[in-house]
């Protein structure tokens, strides 16, 4: 007899339909090797039409004798675990919570068991649809019971945690083993990640591993979908367009959304889902009533470091999630200076891998140039930094009789002027406006002119697209002029460069210099308007006299850079054949070095 709702609230448990003995006597005749009742229980347990009524009588039958539920009952107690608790009534789902906690507390041997239970619900359910007779499985349930669904397994983990203190040491491992393939659909990725933040309110020990987690399986998706497939499959989706809506000018028309908030690259939509939830909560985890909270920020900031130490700055290629910092660093300028000062320590670091050391310095120059939050005084002193160091490095080199550029003993040297190239590309305007003399002679007390003109030859090794931007620039303001030695550089071929892997090589018409702008346009729609206000983009020159020499040789417009004109001398810029480099379409985020510079039209 089935039992309307009305009659289970106000009937006992025990009136429910079953077979066989109680819990109790269940296991004294397991114990003598009476296997009947046993089997029958596990049986019945999981029956896929079980009633509300019968859970609860089993669950306080099995809290009654939790003691007794040792090793030797696995088998049982799983089919426990297994029972469809989760979005039940609220007397089923406090009474099997209760049953978590008195399992866990008795039999700390089912932890595991219980957390990857609770776990497992932190995707929507696979539910299978019919069409035409064929099954369909999907594991995209919009079911609007969901938000409870997810409010009852916290509910569990909480009572979990506050039962068995360890509990995050033997949680980590389950968050990572379970995290669904990149492959999944952006709703389960997004599912899963907002559930293992909301992880990390009330076991807030776990955050740093939460977000390591979290932000490891993110750069899978951000070297898999590289900037180049993005914009290709944006050009793409607009040119597959019906031809009707490239030319239809009615303004009453709404936007389409695939137009406006979707990425056609499927990888590229994944990760700007999880770059959307990971940005949301760096902004919730900061603020309270919309006010900044300076310890809470201080907290999140170095979990966020630690993780940029251990997975963003060693992943090669990664084109978005090192936004995350960078966002979190708007918020006040102390951080802003306190991640530039822990780069500046990774670069004088000599115990620091060499790549390493040159990424900081990737870092620090693209973080300098295109962060608007950051002002011209902390530029300045960055600026100073980055070049009494390389003039302390000419200075040990003065003795050294080095004529050709050796990236395996000079690469943080390379990297070094390219950032400081980069950063006065960008940021020269915001030193010279206000008072032209002043700005002008600090330009001149950086003495461009010898790292120039030294032996080491950073034009020769540093991209062209930064080199001839450089060039144009410091001729305009007669700071330093670089193309004698452009020109000269260009009617060479590079000589013969020690390899690391041993023997030598001769790199011919090539860029060895192996590196990479972190903070390149952003490319992805959703999470891109938190980005955006906060991004100095390339305002392209309106003067005549940023022209080259007509002696530079000419490259076609499909090398252009955002920062650079359609008038800008232009070279080819190909990757060296340096260990570190790799093809665009053999991208391992493991990998350490930078991809090939990618060159992009103004946004």
């Amino acid at each position: 007899m089935e039992l309307h709702s009305r009659d289970f609230l106000n009937s006992p448990p025990m009136k429910t339909v079953r077979f066989g003995a109680t819990v109790a006597d269940t296991l004294a005749k397991y114990k003598k090797g009476d296997l009947s009742d046993y089997e029958l229980l596990r049986h019945q347990l999981g029956d896929p039409e079980i009633k509300d009524a019968q859970i609860v009588n089993w669950l306080q039958e099995f809290r009654s004798c939790v003691t007794l539920l040792s090793k030797e009952h696995e088998q049982l107690i799983h089919a426990v675990l297994r029972l469809p608790w989760v979005g039940r009534s609220q007397l089923v789902v406090e009474e099997y919570l209760a049953f978590l906690s008195n399992l866990v507390s008795a039999q700390t041997v089912y932890l595991c068991s219980c957390l990857n239970m609770v776990v497992s619900h932190f995707i929507p359910k696979r539910v299978t649809v019919s069409e035409g007779g064929v099954d369909f499985s999907d594991s995209d349930d919009e079911d609007e019971n969901l938000p409870r669904n997810f409010e009852q397994c916290h509910q569990a983990l909480q009572l979990i945690s506050r039962f068995v203190p360890s509990t995050g040491r033997f949680l980590s491992p389950i968050l990572q083993e379970k995290f669904p393939f990149i492959q999944k659909s952006s709703r389960t990725l997004e599912c899963y990640v907002h559930n293992l933040l909301r992880v990390t309110v009330y076991i807030p020990s776990m955050r740093r591993d939460i977000l390591e987690i979290i932000i490891d399986k993110m750069l899978q998706l951000d070297v898999s979908a590289s900037r180049t497939k993005i914009e290709e499959a944006e050009e793409s989706a607009i040119y597959q367009q019906p031809e009707e809506a490239l030319f239809d000018m009615d303004e009453d028309l709404p936007a389409t959304p695939s137009s406006s908030s979707v990425m056609a690259h499927p990888l590229a939509e994944r990760l700007d889902t999880l770059m959307a939830v990971l940005l949301a909560y760096i902004k919730d985890g900061c603020h309270v009533n919309g006010a900044l909270q300076s310890d809470r920020t201080k907290e999140l900031y170095l979990d966020l470091l630690a993780v940029f130490d251990k997975v963003i700055l060693p992943t090669h290629a990664c084109s978005h999630v090192q936004y995350a910092l960078f966002y979190l660093c708007s918020f006040r300028l102390p951080l802003s200076e306190a991640f530039l000062e822990h780069l500046w320590k990774l670069v004088q670091n000599p115990s620091q891998a060499t790549v390493l050391r040159q990424a900081a310095l990737g870092y620090m120059g693209s973080f300098l140039a295109r962060a608007k939050f950051i002002p011209i005084v902390t530029v300045r002193a960055c600026l100073d930094l980055l070049v009494s160091w390389i003039h302390l490095y000419l200075d040990s080199q003065d003795s050294v009789n080095k004529q050709y550029c050796d990236l395996d003993l000079h690469g943080p040297f390379y990297s070094a002027c390219q950032a400081v190239f980069y950063t006065l590309i960008f940021r020269h305007r915001a030193i010279l406006e206000g008072h032209m003399k002043r700005g002008l002679e600090y330009l001149q007390s950086l003495n461009l002119e010898r790292m120039v003109m030294c032996q080491l030859n950073p034009l020769k090794v540093c991209l062209p697209t930064v080199t001839h931007m450089f060039a144009a620039i410091m001729r305009r303001y007669q700071v330093v002029f670089c193309y004698t030695v452009m020109e000269r550089n260009s009617r060479h071929m590079l000589p013969v460069v020690r390899s690391s892997t041993g023997g030598d090589r001769v790199a011919t018409n090539t860029n060895p210099l192996d590196c990479f702008f972190p903070f390149d346009p952003y490319l992805l729609k959703r999470s891109g308007p938190l980005i955006q206000p906060l991004y100095q983009v390339w305002e392209e020159p309106a003067d005549s006299e940023f022209h080259a020499p007509k002696a530079t040789p000419q490259v076609s417009q499909e090398d252009e850079d955002d920062f650079l004109s359609g008038e800008t001398p232009k070279t080819e810029c190909i990757v060296g054949m340096t260990p570190g480099s790799y093809e665009s379409e053999a991208l391992s985020p493991s990998s350490v070095g930078s991809p090939p510079f990618s060159f992009h039209r103004a946004l």
